[in-house]
């Protein structure tokens, strides 16, 4: 069964180049072609050109080779083409025997940037864009591909394949249809099981051999020696002595002694051959997949927009200096909103799961530049935008009762609110009492919303104080939960630490640092924080000095979002 595959260029340098590379990767000359059309004649003419002068047409026509490519059925993509090539474009095919080699072939020519049909057909003609598609024609009608697809056809026959590809990641999704009420996505784990085997790890083998070693001994021998020794001697003889002429024999043997070995054995030494029994210990490391199924729970349109209002505030605030777009911080974003609403770290503060996060996160993006360091913030902020919709229930229970039946909307409040929850960790304003600075505020409100029908100080005076009274209400338990969690086991009183909370928030609304990171003024408030206490250590403190600073960060981002 033959394939073959149809590129359209606008560019007739790209379109050979496409094939030169095709002729270089082993594709046989006789299976490729490139053909443009000559609009340039008579109206009504079309004249077909090949690269070669063996080409002398790929048909009697192009109309009469795009109805056999595609067939009678499927006129409508025979046409796609044929307009195409008459309007001045290229077509480079390829003919192939299998699948495959159309889809090497494919791979090749999308490099060099074939022109959508598709896109310039329902742009009623326009042949502008960029991109290559293919058609496939069947029973169920005409499909369309958005990027470059390898198209098959048989002696002239229908399209029976289509190829789709993406550059990015593909992920499997499932949506749910019509007809189900119901989709579900696996759970996959894997599990790690640790047995035991025995194996030969070698032995002992013992032998005994017969060895000679020469042994030199001393030992005394004695000898006789029989001595006959001759005297002359001239005297009488004692005539009574009978047995002077008497025969007699005397005898006196030699003696000696001779030495005498005899070998006795003796066991000296024993060899045992046992075995020993032990048991260890092995700790047992590798790695085990499973997936995990993240649940988001989405709200009305108009919720997810603030979200992203939200967040995007933040990011100008804190990144946007630095060159990166919002998109690099979105995914920590969703990531410290996602963890935060994860049944295992309900009800647990940060500071007792952030380095359970970072491991998490690291792992999740190993290798990658979205470092911790980098992204901390970002997803602290993700996790306290769950935190934070107290805030929100707060203010808006509060509109209820003191606006609800006046008109509008609780959006038009919001600035009112977060205002005077502004205003309150202000340093300008900082343990002053509401009497004090309410002079100041109103002047300050008016000359902000000048010209804003109906935000008038008069109208907006109860939501600005409500804000206000947010803060002096939440930020001592805020403050001490924090010295419990922190500080309460090294001894010492929280009022030592309150000065520490106190100036963090304080620098935070300081015009210095104003939408500026904690990593760019850490050095400069540690500076002036060292001269201002001598005897308090910046270590010691910096805790406290930075959740005052997150206090400030994390109430202030209501009011970047209107």
């Amino acid at each position: 069964m033959q394939h073959t595959l149809v590129a359209v260029f606008d560019n007739r340098t790209d379109a050979q180049n496409a094939m030169n590379e095709l002729m270089s990767s082993n594709f046989s000359r006789e299976n490729v072609r490139l053909s443009t059309s000559d609009t340039s004649g008579a109206a009504g003419t079309t004249d077909v050109r090949t690269t070669t002068d063996t080409d002398e047409g790929i048909g009697s026509s192009i109309k009469h080779f795009f109805s056999d490519l595609f067939g009678s059925d499927d006129s409508t993509s025979a046409s796609r083409y044929e307009t195409a090539v008459s309007g001045g474009r290229h077509v480079l095919t390829l003919t192939a025997d299998s699948l495959p080699e159309v889809e090497r072939a494919a791979d090749i020519v999308e490099r060099y940037g074939p022109t959508d049909i598709d896109e310039h057909s329902d742009r009623s003609g326009s042949m502008a864009g960029a991109g290559m598609t293919g058609a496939m024609a069947g029973s169920s009608g005409l499909q369309q591909s958005s990027s470059m697809s390898a198209q098959s056809a048989s002696q002239g026959a229908n399209l029976q394949g289509t190829r789709q590809r993406t550059d990015s990641l593909q992920r499997d999704t499932a949506a749910m249809g019509s007809t189900s009420s119901t989709a579900s996505i696996p759970v996959v784990e894997e599990q790690l099981r640790v047995g035991k085997r025995e194996v030969q790890r070698g032995g002992v083998r013992i032998f005994s051999r017969v060895i000679e070693t020469p042994v030199n001994e001393s030992i005394g021998l004695r000898e006789e020696h029989v001595n006959v020794e001759r005297h002359r001697v001239d005297q009488p003889i004692n005539p009574n002595d009978a047995t002077a002429f008497k025969e007699q024999t005397i005898e006196m043997r030699e003696t000696a002694e001779e030495a005498v070995v005899q070998k006795t054995a003796r066991v000296v030494e024993e060899v045992t051959v046992g075995k020993q029994v032990s048991e260890r210990q092995q700790q047992v490391k590798d790695t085990v997949r499973h997936t995990e199924v993240e649940v988001e729970r989405l709200g009305a349109t108009g919720n997810m927009r603030d979200d992203d209002s939200y967040y995007r505030s933040h990011f100008t605030s804190n990144y946007g200096s630095t060159g990166a777009s919002y998109d690099d911080y979105a995914p920590a974003y969703s990531y410290g909103s996602s963890m935060r609403g994860d049944s295992r770290y309900a009800d647990r503060k940060w500071d007792d799961v952030e380095n359970d996060l970072r491991t998490d996160w690291e792992s999740r993006n190993a290798g990658g530049p979205s470092t911790w360091e980098k992204m901390k913030a970002a997803v602290r902020r993700g996790w306290d935008r769950m935190t934070d919709d107290d805030d929100d229930n707060y203010y808006r229970s509060h509109y209820t009762s003191t606006y609800g039946s006046v008109g509008g909307s609780y959006d038009d409040y919001a600035p009112a609110y977060s205002y005077g929850s502004q205003m309150r960790s202000d340093s300008r304003y900082a343990n002053r009492q509401w009497d004090d600075v309410e002079n100041d505020l109103r002047t300050d409100w008016e000359t902000r919303n000048a010209g804003r029908t109906g935000s008038t100080w008069e109208n907006m005076k109860a939501a600005v104080r409500r804000g206000w009274d947010r803060m002096t209400d939440n930020d001592d338990d805020y403050y001490r939960s924090h010295y419990t969690s922190n500080y309460s086991s090294l001894g010492g009183s929280y009022e030592d630490y309150a000065p520490a909370y106190s100036y963090g928030s304080q620098m935070r609304s300081d015009s210095r640092y104003a939408n500026r990171p904690w990593d760019d003024v850490e050095s400069d408030l540690r500076s002036d924080w060292e001269t201002r206490y001598p005897g308090s250590t910046w270590e010691r403190m910096k805790a406290a000095v930075r959740r005052g600073w997150d206090r400030m960060t994390d109430d202030n981002s209501s009011s970047r979002t209107y």
